[in-house]
């Protein structure tokens, strides 16, 4: 659908190590130790052909070059990374101390954040390492690291809103009645694939009484004439994040589901119609959910607005009371209210929007009434 985007440089890799021990020395901490994952992606490029026991960390500090520390038996991977050029390696043999090796590079008493996704076994033997020693949850001491996106990854995730759109045009065609949920996930999974994505994380068909359940797994039930079902989707394209859900329903709805559809509909667009520069975060949330309040379904709105999506699906800023961090141009985020009638149905209508300088851009741009599918 999409030209392929060009890929990231060195100098892209080294510009975020930078910014991540920035914020580091102004969040008070001594450095951040990030292990395989997301964030070890997004500031090197490199990701482990595999995942395992054996200790691979990047420790990025204020005033020190960054270093990654890898087992021997992976270092030539970890070199071809496309950030590799920014960084210093430093390996370690089957037989050593990994955590002896890592230590010279954290002192003897800092505190660090940590990567969200790190083994426990690996904190903890840093910290009996260095037992003097602090740490604290990346995301909590840096929420923001990642929400901030550039032109470039700005590019992915409009070119992954497009290939969600264009899955979910093409899903409206397939058979509903008579087949499964899981028929159907397995439709959109295919679809998700053919218009680029790597990676599939998530094919939500909540069809009937299933879709009052927002993270419905899709299952046995068959889907019948008159359902409501709500459909949520999304992956990786080119290394960056898809989500949208849409409501449809089997033959022409009742008038209970097109007015619950409705208000959701609307909802969302007073959600959208709230983002601008400078505003809270949980001003979003507040004004989808005092929509659907004012209209007398507050208690069957039962999670936040919405999440941020990078190079995973689900990452800060969340739109949710209590969250007053303000909006900033190049944030990407999910703004995606429901209704879920325990027993009956639900609906929920998700776009990924971006913040511009004057107020916010959508990234998902399929219509919002309901579909009828057959």
């Amino acid at each position: 659908m999409t030209s392929t985007p060009a890929p990231f440089t060195a100098d892209d890799y080294a510009a975020r190590l930078a910014r991540a021990a920035h914020a580091a020395a102004e969040a008070g901490l001594d450095g951040i130790v990030v292990a395989p994952g997301p964030d070890l992606v997004w500031l090197t490029g490199y990701r482990p052909t595999a995942i395992t026991e054996r200790l691979t960390a990047l420790v990025v500090a204020p005033g020190s070059d960054p270093v990654l520390v890898v087992p021997t038996l992976e270092a030539p991977d970890a070199e071809q990374a496309p950030g590799a050029p920014a960084l210093a390696l430093r390996d370690w043999t089957d037989g050593q101390d990994p955590y002896a090796a890592t230590a010279p590079l954290l002192g003897p008493a800092g505190r660090f954040a940590v990567s969200d996704n790190a083994w426990a076994m690996h904190l903890l033997g840093l910290q009996r390492a260095l037992p003097d020693t602090t740490y604290t949850a990346l995301t909590t001491a840096l929420p923001m690291l990642r929400a901030v996106k550039d032109a470039a990854e700005l590019e992915r995730l409009t070119a992954a809103g497009a290939a969600a759109d264009a899955t979910y045009e093409e899903i409206k065609g397939v058979p509903f009645a008579g087949r499964k949920e899981t028929d159907v996930a397995g439709d959109l999974a295919d679809l998700l694939r053919r218009f680029g994505h790597t990676q599939v994380d998530f094919t939500v068909v909540g069809s009937g009484p299933n879709g009052a359940n927002p993270h419905h797994e899709a299952g046995d039930r068959v889907i019948r004439e008159g359902d409501t079902v709500v459909l949520d989707f999304g992956g990786l394209l080119h290394g960056y994040g898809s989500d949208t859900s849409r409501t449809v329903h089997v033959g022409e709805p009742g008038v209970a589901e097109q007015t619950v559809h409705d208000i959701v509909r609307e909802a969302q667009e007073a959600g959208v119609r709230a983002v601008r520069p400078g505003i809270a975060c949980q001003e979003v949330d507040r004004a989808a959910r005092a929509h659907i309040e004012d209209a007398g379904y507050g208690e069957f709105f039962i999670h936040r607005t919405g999440h941020g999506i990078g190079v995973t699906t689900h990452e800060p800023p969340y739109m949710i009371e209590g969250e007053e961090q303000p909006l900033v141009p190049g944030m990407c985020f999910s703004v995606e209210p429901g209704i879920y009638l325990p027993g009956r149905f639900g609906v929920r209508i998700e776009d990924i929007v971006t913040v511009t300088e004057d107020g916010g851009r959508r990234l998902n741009n399929t219509a919002r009434d309901m579909a009828i599918v057959h």
